[in-house]
């Protein structure tokens, strides 16, 4: 692979663009792909400063037609980015960065029309019925991330399994989708937004929606919460799979990306009623220690443990840290 550091002034310029609109916008995943390589960093960066602009379009004050307008004309860019049609002089950042991403890396830029999808879900007001239904939706806007983010990461040469490693990244994906929807539910209800699975609302009384610091009366909250929650640690349990197939680095990013949201939804499930009183987070410094366990193999290695475990018939062992 091409050498980074003799790529062009411009497409250097670029990726900085990229970098700077990572760092200001998702800390979460910042504090993932810090641990990556510098080729590797670049083009997640410009992944998510691509996925970025969709996202905003959709969240932003346009009027519908008009988010329509700017979303098909993303996919038109995205097009022409997969054509190898945007030179490296183009006055778009993203773009050229993007471009150059595709060249080095078998990156799966479909995904990225996913998204848009997905996106355009939201523009329509789509809600969501089952969970059948939702996990459409949450693999146009996450599940596909995990599958372009593999593009970059790539396989262990020899590592067991792989042929699910797309599987995999597809489902820690919507494992993180969940859990941004459970801490997201008064904001996004607050915008109008319900993307709990309507049959669930009704199951647990929680129909009426979540507009105020408490549970709607006679609503069963935390017994919807843990249900979600069961749901989110088994995507979690199923997604983590994927880490020992990957090299050290990009195993130490996933597990320390995934590893705050696996923290978080046990933050969630501690004290479902927080979600409505306000935006559940973890503090800096324990962000830092998952990055640091992840970058040390601890996740990995106890997950590829309990796949053989499994394939040898024994009970897994659960360790603590």
């Amino acid at each position: 692979m091409e050498d980074i550091a003799h790529a062009s002034a411009p497409v250097l310029a670029a990726y900085r663009y990229c970098e700077a609109v990572t760092g200001q916008q998702a800390r979460n995943f910042a504090y993932g792909i810090r641990l990556l390589p510098a080729d590797k960093r670049q083009a997640m960066s410009a992944l998510y400063a691509f996925s970025r602009r969709v996202d905003d379009i959709g969240d932003g004050p346009l009027e519908d037609g008009a988010k329509q307008q700017r979303l098909a004309e993303t996919r038109a860019l995205l097009a022409r980015i997969k054509d190898g049609a945007v030179d490296e002089d183009d006055t778009d950042p993203v773009a050229v960065a993007l471009s150059d991403a595709a060249r080095r890396f078998p990156i799966p830029l479909d995904g990225l029309d996913e998204l848009i999808d997905g996106v355009l879900m939201d523009v329509r007001g789509e809600t969501y019925e089952t969970w059948d239904d939702l996990k459409v939706y949450c693999r146009c806007v996450a599940g596909a991330i995990g599958r372009l983010s593999l593009g970059v990461f790539g396989t262990v040469p020899g590592a067991p399994d792989t042929a699910r490693a797309a599987e995999y990244a597809d489902t820690l994906g919507l494992a993180l989708q969940l859990t941004n929807i459970l801490r997201d539910v008064r904001e996004d209800a607050g915008n109008g937004r319900t993307y709990l699975p309507s049959d669930d609302l009704a199951k647990f009384g929680c129909a009426v929606g979540f507009h105020s610091p408490v549970p709607p009366p006679g609503a069963d909250f935390t017994g919807l919460v843990h249900f979600e929650v069961r749901r989110a640690r088994a995507l979690f349990d199923q997604g983590f799979r994927l880490l020992p197939m990957l090299d050290r680095r990009s195993g130490a990013c996933v597990a320390a990306m995934a590893g705050i949201y696996h923290r978080l939804l046990s933050r969630i499930a501690a004290d479902p009623e927080a979600v409505l009183r306000g935006r559940v987070s973890l503090p800096g410094r324990e962000k830092a220690f998952v990055a640091v366990r992840g970058l040390s193999g601890f996740d990995a290695r106890a997950i590829g443990r309990r796949q053989a475990a499994r394939a040898a018939g024994r009970p897994p062992v659960r360790r603590r840290g």
